[in-house]
């Protein structure tokens, strides 16, 4: 029988720690109420909140030049949404998964779809994968998919992504994600506006299949594999795409697919102005698309992410609903600790963008007095909000600790066991 964490060994471990989080928890309200905030409230927010794990991302990822594989790490999707609902099990942040196909495809997805709900788990937005070349696969994507010179490659890309729609459907998705790989290596190899031309073309055939209730997200990323030149390399590119698109089509923000110190916050404030944000892949960066654990390198910018998306949700944009999803590759750390890591610093930056005083904040700003202002949202960023995400955690049956609990249970010895590994599993992103 497959190892699970029992939900009497979550509660004798959270008893080891009730009284010190009660003793914090207090402490915290008390300085949070001579600030005119409700610790309560703020809990109840961060009960509220929740991101979106991937499949691929409980796999050991790898980089370039290799691929390490981790002791007991998923062979396929069954695996995968085991791992996926440990995460959830223990933040109580995680209740989706988003899959990728056809990394992720079986022969019964309404089994699928029950076997992820034995787990407290639904379905995000669907993946699709034309930037690889799949066994059997007729055409090849080397130099492109749907922006290829190739009416033949572009017409295989589009019915990949139909597939991935009806995928979705099966598994009550409401959103199919597209990111492609096609650009340039060298100047004069491709003409850029023709590309981008065919893109719109192919991305015209698949946004016309959409059910009536489903969204397109459109994702862009500065280079890789692409050096010179990508078809759908920025925001721009993207809001573009998405406009010609129509309403249905939206502009999803990786926040490591960038130039090296963009101001990533303007770009999504600007999204939202324009109705047009679908959402985010979270992670974190040095140098470039690092797909590090959120929060690991800059949180203060994650902060700053949160603080454009609490201000359009509490003076209600309009067409704001953005999607969250944690997008990274583990290649040394146990794929299950960082994705639980990154879950609570990216519900710490919602909850500490949450703090910030917007009435008072808006005055600064009106009076142009920018120590105030800056000041007003560096309290918020300041203030350790770990106690409330852990209070957050064990009223809904989860870990107060999370990372703690799950080594403590012997969770990866137990699967290191039971899944002996075999050539070609379907793990992590390289």
């Amino acid at each position: 029988m497959s190892f699970a964490i029992s939900a009497e060994f979550i509660a004798a471990e959270n008893r080891k720690q009730e009284a010190a989080l009660a003793e914090d928890y207090a402490a915290l309200a008390r300085q949070l109420e001579r600030r005119g905030i409700s610790a309560e409230a703020m809990t109840a927010r961060a009960m509220s909140f929740a991101v979106a794990v991937p499949t691929w991302g409980v796999g050991t990822g790898g980089t370039r030049f290799a691929r390490f594989p981790g002791p007991g790490e998923p062979r396929n999707i069954h695996d995968k949404l085991e791992d996926c609902g440990v995460i959830n099990q223990l933040t109580r942040a995680t209740p989706n998964v988003s899959p990728h196909f056809p990394w992720d495809k079986v022969s019964d997805y309404n089994a699928l779809r029950q076997e992820a709900a034995s787990h407290a788990l639904g379905f995000d937005a669907v993946n699709s994968n034309s930037f690889q070349d799949q066994k059997g696969q007729r055409l090849s994507y080397k130099f492109g998919s749907l922006a290829h010179a190739d009416r033949a490659i572009r017409e295989q890309a589009v019915e990949h992504n139909l597939e991935c729609i009806a995928i979705g459907r099966q598994l009550g998705s409401a959103a199919l994600t597209v990111w492609i790989a096609d650009g340039a290596n060298f100047a004069g190899q491709s003409n850029l506006n023709a590309a981008f031309d065919r893109y719109i073309e192919s991305l015209k055939l698949i946004y016309e299949a959409l059910p009536r209730d489903w969204m397109v997200f459109l994702e862009h990323k500065l280079y890789e594999p692409a050096f010179y030149s990508t078809v759908i390399s920025d925001w721009g590119s993207s809001l573009m795409a998405a406009l010609e698109l129509g309403p249905k089509a939206r502009c999803l923000v990786d926040l490591g697919h960038h130039a090296p110190n963009t101001n990533i916050e303007q770009i999504v404030a600007r999204l939202i102005r324009a109705r047009k944000l679908a959402g985010f892949h979270f992670n974190d960066s040095k140098y470039g698309d690092d797909d590090l654990d959120s929060g690991s390198v800059d949180p203060f910018r994650l902060f700053l992410v949160f603080n454009e998306l609490v201000d359009a949700e509490l003076r209600k944009a309009e067409g704001f609903a953005p999607a969250y999803m944690i997008d990274q590759s583990h290649n040394v750390t146990d794929p299950i600790e960082s994705l639980m890591a990154s879950a609570m610093e990216i519900q710490r930056a919602f909850i500490q963008a949450s703090l910030i005083d917007r009435e008072s904040l808006t005055a600064a700003q009106d009076a142009s007095d920018a120590m105030l202002g800056h000041r007003l949202v560096k309290q918020a960023f300041i203030t350790d909000v770990s106690p409330i995400l852990a209070e957050s955690r064990r009223r809904k049956g989860g870990a107060i600790d999370p990372i703690g609990l799950y080594r403590a249970s012997g969770y990866r010895a137990r699967k290191t066991a039971e899944r002996p590994p075999v050539e070609g599993t379907a793990a992590g992103i390289v």
